[in-house]
């Protein structure tokens, strides 16, 4: 078991798990809620789904802390209580999504934000935002928006075939050592 992380004291597991993901790979709210288990590569360490809103293909490098927190949810993972929720990765106690609808995430993240002091216009979104900012300081944005599931609607974007996987764990890991030290 992890436990408690000293950059998030008091999450429950399942926020622990969807904030690595929201740094690690600029996941938003959204992005989290639908993400189903079969996108995952765990023993690789990869993530790889269309983001829901641009339906664009995303490839994103894990660390090794994202897989370790994956990996202990699924060991914790309730039953969903829809069959049709069967396949996401977060489920709530209730057995429901983690749903925009609900306002589940949000409603947790901002109970850790007020528990940690942290106020303003801070909310699990931000994370994806702070994970663009930093990572271009790795100056490579092709990975990056590959990562965030972007388009520039450039036709580069139509005449690129590859973005090889070295180029966005580089970016990734550029944002970890940022995070971590």
């Amino acid at each position: 078991m992890l436990g408690a992380p000293p950059w998030a004291p008091g999450a429950s597991l399942p926020l622990r798990t969807m904030i690595l993901l929201g740094i690690n790979g600029g996941l938003g709210n959204n992005d989290v809620a639908s993400i189903p288990i079969h996108a995952f590569d765990l023993d690789a360490g990869w993530l790889d789904f269309a983001r829901e809103k641009t339906a664009i293909d995303r490839r994103i490098p894990l660390w090794l802390e994202t897989i370790a927190a994956v990996r202990e949810w699924l060991t914790v993972r309730p039953e969903p209580a829809d069959e049709k929720h069967a396949g996401l990765l977060f489920i709530t106690k209730y057995g429901q999504p983690w749903s925009i609808e609900n306002r589940s995430l949000s409603n947790e993240m901002r109970k850790l934000l007020d528990s940690l002091g942290i106020n303003g216009h801070r909310n699990f979104y931000t994370l994806r935002h702070t994970f663009q900012t930093i990572a271009d300081e790795c100056r490579d944005f092709i990975a990056v928006r590959k990562i965030m599931g972007h388009s520039t609607k450039d036709i580069a974007d139509d005449y690129r075939e590859i973005i090889s996987d070295q180029r966005l764990r580089d970016a990734a890991g550029f944002v970890r050592k940022w995070l971590f030290g």
